[in-house]
């Protein structure tokens, strides 16, 4: 069986103390990211949809970057949003990010999130490359 590797960015490591969250688990080449939102280091939910949008993509590359990945090796993504008419504008802010080699994505839509003010959460898998 594979190692399990935890991932915990320096950048995270208070909410990993404080919630016992793992951002991601790397097991063998393959790296399972827990959700990201848009959440500052100090925990304060980003203010603007938008803004708060890329904060969730920057969270998502600092697990990403800890893991000796990029978003290019983003190969599954999940996004839960608390208001689908904001696809869009969440698009344009993901176009951003990833350019090329586009993951699976699969976009659901919920009433709420882990902390009141959040719009949307990014769970992704990636594979380390060679």
């Amino acid at each position: 069986m594979a190692k399990r590797i935890n991932i915990i960015p320096d950048e995270m490591r208070v909410i990993h103390e404080r919630f016992n969250y793992i951002p991601a688990v790397r097991v063998g080449d393959v790296v399972h990211i827990a959700g990201q939102v848009g959440r500052d280091a100090n925990l304060n939910v980003v203010e603007g949809k938008e803004a708060q949008f890329a904060q969730a993509f920057e969270n998502l590359g600092i697990v990403l970057r800890a893991a000796g990945c990029g978003f290019e090796d983003v190969v599954d993504m999940i996004t839960y949003h608390t208001d689908m008419r904001d696809l869009q504008l969440f698009m344009k802010v993901k176009d951003r990010y990833m350019t090329e080699d586009f993951p699976a994505w699969t976009g659901i839509g919920t009433t709420a999130l882990a902390m009141p003010a959040l719009e949307v959460e990014i769970k992704a898998t990636a594979i380390v490359p060679d």
